[in-house]
């Protein structure tokens, strides 16, 4: 809001001074007439009257004098006060104005109603919110190695993002119980077949270096200890969403016992609603710890400048129409019998998936849209047919043909291969090199549209999320699928229309964050705070690692005094059942 409008509120409680004002001497005016015209008995009670009513209107004279100097003077006091506090004062009225408006207005056309379209590069909203996830002044400082209950070993599973929950998760679990941990071995033996370790995704250094507060982190278990072990390292699997009560009656006492434990398969083990310290300890690590490698990322911003160089706004698209994730979804997308011998023949690799109805599972929204309904639901949106666009994809199912609807709505189309033709060649072998080449690029979008709820997605999400609510678009796959075997029934003004209106809720929005809603990878709640008033109006291109509120440290330094030191905070809700909890999410993770 303006100056003009500040003006406004200061001036109205003045004229509707100045109108009472007014009314009351109208008031007094038409008693004066009416007395008078009141019947005279005589000529001298006539002429006391007249009299007594001049002397009345010269009173009343002065007395209206005297109220408009009070008035003036109270409306020359409000300007000075206007001129000089009217920066604070903008600024507070409009985020108060921002606050209690309510987001109706998606997508609404500029009419003669007066409504804005939205900005579906951008949300308004975004400017009162940051991402916060500095330690409390109570938290307690890291337990050094020698203190610690034992050693941690943590096998990760799935591709590169599934992979990324459970280091972040191992984080905090370290952090539950005191243990040292070692730096996470990354899965070899998934779908993908990647011998990436550790050190050739992540930078390990700065890993345990940034983490250095929170927990001691170590390259390997120190020979010493390996030698003096009667046992090889005890071998678990704890089960799925497990709570921290689980990891300290369970895992401590063996770690206690045995000095050294293995956590296998160590993807989604912890659960989503922890204490407000642990969540933030999961933000710490995943936004900021865990950085790519030096090759990575440079390959990673080499491809985001070319994009930028382009046209300084881009989208990514994280297609996932991937054989195996249409394979695992059980659905169907009219390839005959040829794709139904193809998915089946993918199935068998899971013995534990369930026969599914394609048709069933596309009303319930759990289809990947194709890439021409994405690309149809982009342009029904509002982006035009000349948008840029980068797609993350790995091998899509049908290959060009099945891409072609989509170039032909967004004709400026690009891929990594397409932009880093021979730089690309070291990184071809490995799966998850690929991926976090195509992670930097969508995080650095002006847009990110996932196409499924898959771990790629609930990630970049939520970092999105935590880096200032920059758009993200997630199709509601549910209602959106209806629509798209109806189109042909409407024109395409009709359809866009209801594509907006499907969307509501679904495009990366503040007051999408609602407690008890999906998983905290994807709605990092407790990581994104509102910003105060003299900060609405700056820029958040600083460190985003700024203070929040936090609650008691979670630290167990004996098995026996587990139940003073937990504390935990339920939030409103359950998780909503989704990929993550099946044992055969792996398979296609990202």
């Amino acid at each position: 809001m303006g100056v003009a409008k500040a003006w406004r509120f200061s001036l109205t409680p003045a004229a509707a001074k100045l109108a009472l004002l007014h009314n009351g001497y109208n008031n007094g005016e038409k008693k004066q007439v009416l007395s008078l015209k009141s019947p005279a008995t005589t000529t001298n009670a006539t002429t006391i009257t007249k009299t007594t009513s001049s002397l009345s209107q010269r009173k009343q004279t002065v007395s209206w004098s005297w109220s408009w100097s009070l008035v003036c003077g109270m409306m020359l006091f409000g300007l000075g006060l206007i001129s000089l506090f009217t920066g604070h004062v903008a600024s507070d009225l409009e985020w108060y104005s921002q606050r209690l408006v309510k987001n109706t207005l998606y997508y609404s056309k500029l009419n003669g109603n007066g409504r804005e379209a939205i900005d579906v590069w951008k949300s308004k909203y975004s400017k009162f919110y940051h991402g916060c996830s500095q330690r409390s002044p109570s938290y307690a400082p890291a337990v050094k190695e020698r203190a610690s209950n034992g050693y941690l070993l943590i096998a990760t599973s799935g591709g590169l993002n599934q992979q990324r929950t459970g280091i972040t998760d191992a984080v905090v679990v370290a952090r539950i119980l005191n243990a040292t941990l070692v730096v996470p071995e990354l899965d070899h033996h998934s779908y993908w077949k990647d011998d990436s370790d550790f050190i050739h995704i992540f930078d390990v250094d700065w890993f345990m270096s940034y983490l250095a507060k929170d927990v001691t982190i170590v390259r390997r278990v120190p020979e010493k200890v390996m030698r003096n072990m009667d046992k090889p390292p005890y071998t678990m699997r704890v089960p799925r969403k497990s709570e921290p009560e689980y990891y300290i009656e369970q895992v401590l006492p063996i770690l206690l016992r045995r000095r050294v434990v293995q956590l296998t398969k160590f993807d989604y083990r912890l659960s989503s609603n922890l204490d407000d310290e642990l969540q933030k300890l999961r933000c710490r690590v995943n936004y900021h710890a865990l950085k790519f490698t030096k090759s990575i990322h440079e390959l990673g911003q080499k491809l985001v400048m070319r994009m930028r160089k382009m046209e300084k706004r881009f989208i990514a698209v994280h297609l996932r129409f991937e054989p195996d994730m249409l394979a695992f979804s059980g659905c169907y997308y009219g390839g005959g019998d040829k794709e139904r011998y193809e998915f089946a023949e993918i199935r068998k690799r899971w013995a534990t998936l369930p026969d599914l109805s394609a048709e069933e599972e596309r009303k319930r929204g759990k289809c990947p849209l194709t890439p021409h309904e994405v690309g149809l639901m982009l342009r029904a949106l509002g982006f035009a047919n000349d948008t840029y666009l980068y797609v993350a994809s790995g091998e899509i199912y049908g290959g060009d043909e099945t891409l072609r609807p989509l170039r032909e709505l967004f004709p400026n189309f690009y891929t990594k291969e397409m932009l880093a033709n021979e730089e690309l060649k070291p990184f071809l072998p490995f799966s998850s090199r690929l991926a976090a080449i195509d992670y930097i690029v969508s995080d650095e979008s002006d847009v990110f549209v996932t196409n499924n709820n898959g771990n790629m997605a609930k990630i970049l999400a939520g970092r999105r999320r935590y880096m200032g609510h920059k758009r993200t678009i997630r199709p509601n796959a549910k209602r959106l699928s209806a629509l798209f075997m109806a189109r042909d029934q409407m024109d395409w003004d009709t359809f866009a229309k209801k594509v907006k209106s499907c969307q509501k809720g679904f495009m990366g929005d503040p007051d999408e964050m609602k407690p008890g809603r999906g998983e905290f990878h994807e709605f990092p709640q407790t990581c994104v705070c509102e910003k105060a008033f003299k900060d609405i109006a700056k820029s958040n291109d600083g460190n985003h690692l700024t203070a929040g509120k936090t609650k008691g440290t979670y630290s167990v330094e004996n098995p026996g005094e587990k139940a003073r030191h937990i504390s935990m905070k339920r939030k409103i809700g359950k998780d909503r059942i989704s990929v993550g909890d099946n044992e055969d999410d792996e398979i296609f993770a990202d």
